[in-house]
């Protein structure tokens, strides 16, 4: 993680670039800017942005908000900095580096620190590998954090979403992950230093998707929105809860006096953000104050890239990225079709193995199939034709919720300076911790797929046609009209061993 006012951030935007000098390169870093919100209201401005090295200004990363504006502008007018750019330059240094290469990522210092019940321990300076951890280091101190995700669509019965059932299993796992810590190996005494003293966890969840296609939600709906803001104050009401009463018995945390929630103040309370009547957050409010809590942060939705797997969940809380898509296991290739799309399918009798080749076809999607009713096509949206508003939305609605933060993908089928800006200045003003883990884009150019028949057909429908064929006649094939290819023609299917190809 690097502040953006670093004298060496243009080279270090550079590091993991296909061409350059290969001395200046490190392909195999992940890269992550730890942004100041003067930064963005210099961009913003289009104003200049000045440069330092870290020992000709020292103090920079220690502290933030108005403290570090005071401190960054009093050097500026000392004549400190080592180079003065526009600050527009450097932003779109970083839009094009995010376009080649899906880095770096993009965590808000002043959002970070400022929503942090870690606040009172001084300046957090970067995040994890994952960007959803946010806690506090020092020389003495590695932060470390034990992790668990609860498999949201376990909690849907009959088309309903049982907030109860959720209250109890975070309750357990909060109590769960909080034993951990006290049988857990560390590896460096630093980091047995920072977990025993101030005992965060972090709490995520998988299959959110998965628990709106469930409950027959469309992604984008009202009704998701709600549903996702419910869920996430559901779990961060019953880890704290749970954290509280861990406390009564075991006593809070050793750093808890000074912290935010020791003065009574939420996540929720951090965002200015009124809750739900859901939960009664006063009663629990007294009792903080009064016992303290055990841990001093407890949600962080991670990405369970891995772990969902397990469960056959769609990662974390993203939508679904393709509808049908490639497996690979040491046993070989297999194709997956969500799993959802595939039993709607199978109910309205439209599954078939054209209907599977048509998906494959329009990589994972679903909208432009014409057999395919309007209800079924707005349910398996892919995350390719949700606006990322809506995503940055959702992110910030549970934000309020989130303690630590939260591995936000944003997904862009074409990447530009222009989109990129906007969705980033979103995001910032919407108040996120991280603004972007990465950026997720497509190929620019698709391989040829074809769309085949039954093994041993005699003609198949290109998705692009040849641009020479040797013609014997023309034939009609769902209502395109091709050439008819003479003699033996490839079945494409996996498996065929009528030739050696």
């Amino acid at each position: 993680y690097l502040e953006p006012w670093h004298a060496d951030v243009f080279e270090f935007l550079d590091l993991r670039k296909n061409h350059g000098k290969e001395e200046m390169r490190a392909r195999d870093l992940f890269l992550g800017l730890w942004i100041p919100d003067l930064f963005m209201k210099r961009v913003e401005e289009n104003g200049n942005w000045s440069l330092f090295c870290p020992n000709e200004a020292p103090g920079l990363p220690e502290c933030h908000g108005k403290e570090f504006e005071a401190l960054y502008e009093k050097y500026e007018l000392e004549g400190r900095a080592r180079k003065v750019v526009k600050a527009q330059e450097l932003w779109f240094a970083i839009m094009e580096a995010q376009i080649e290469t899906g880095n770096p990522y993009m965590l808000y210092k002043d959002a970070a620190n400022g929503k942090s019940n870690q606040q009172n321990l001084g300046t957090i300076k970067s995040s994890n590998l994952c960007t959803e951890i946010i806690e506090f280091t020092s020389p003495d101190e590695v932060a470390v954090c034990n992790l668990a995700s609860l498999a949201l669509p376990r909690f849907v019965e009959n088309g309903a979403f049982n907030f109860d059932k959720l209250y109890d299993v975070t309750y357990q796992a909060t109590r769960n992950l909080n034993l951990i810590i006290d049988h857990n190996y560390y590896p460096v005494e630093e980091a047995m230093n920072s977990n025993t003293r101030h005992r965060p966890i972090g709490l995520g969840v998988q299959g959110l998707a998965d628990t709106f296609i469930l409950m027959r939600l469309p992604f984008e709906s009202e009704l998701a929105k709600v549903l996702n803001k419910n869920i996430f104050e559901t779990i961060y009401f019953a880890a704290m809860t749970a954290s509280k009463d861990l406390a009564k018995l075991e006593g809070a945390y050793k750093s808890f006096p000074g912290s935010p929630l020791s003065k009574g103040k939420f996540q929720f309370d951090l965002w200015n953000v009124t809750p739900s009547n859901r939960h009664d957050w006063n009663t629990l409010r007294k009792d903080v104050m009064e016992f303290g809590v055990r841990n001093s942060l407890l949600v962080a939705p991670m990405p369970t890239a891995s772990t969902s797997q397990i469960l056959g969940n769609n990662e974390c809380f993203e939508p679904y990225t393709s509808n049908i898509y490639t497996r690979r296991v040491l046993s070989g290739e297999f194709i997956i079709v969500n799993k959802h799309l595939l039993k709607d399918l199978v109910n309205l009798g439209l599954w078939n193995n054209d209907m599977k080749n048509k998906i494959i076809a329009a990589n994972g999607s679903v909208q432009n199939i014409k057999e395919i009713p309007a209800d079924i096509k707005e349910l398996y949206k892919t995350v390719w034709e949700i606006k990322q508003r809506n995503l940055i939305d959702m992110a910030a609605d549970r934000g309020a919720y989130i303690c630590q933060s939260q591995s936000l993908n944003l997904f862009v089928d074409s990447a530009t300076s222009s989109k990129l800006t906007s969705m980033h200045f979103y995001a910032w003003k919407k108040g996120l911790k991280t603004g972007m883990y990465y950026l997720r884009s497509q190929a620019a150019t698709q391989a040829v797929q074809f769309t085949v028949e039954k093994q041993g057909s005699t003609t198949m429908e290109p998705v692009i046609s040849a641009p020479e064929v040797n013609v014997a006649s023309s034939v009609q094939i769902n209502d395109i009209e091709v050439a008819e290819i003479t003699g033996p023609t490839c079945s494409m299917e996996d498996g065929c061993v009528t030739c050696s190809a």
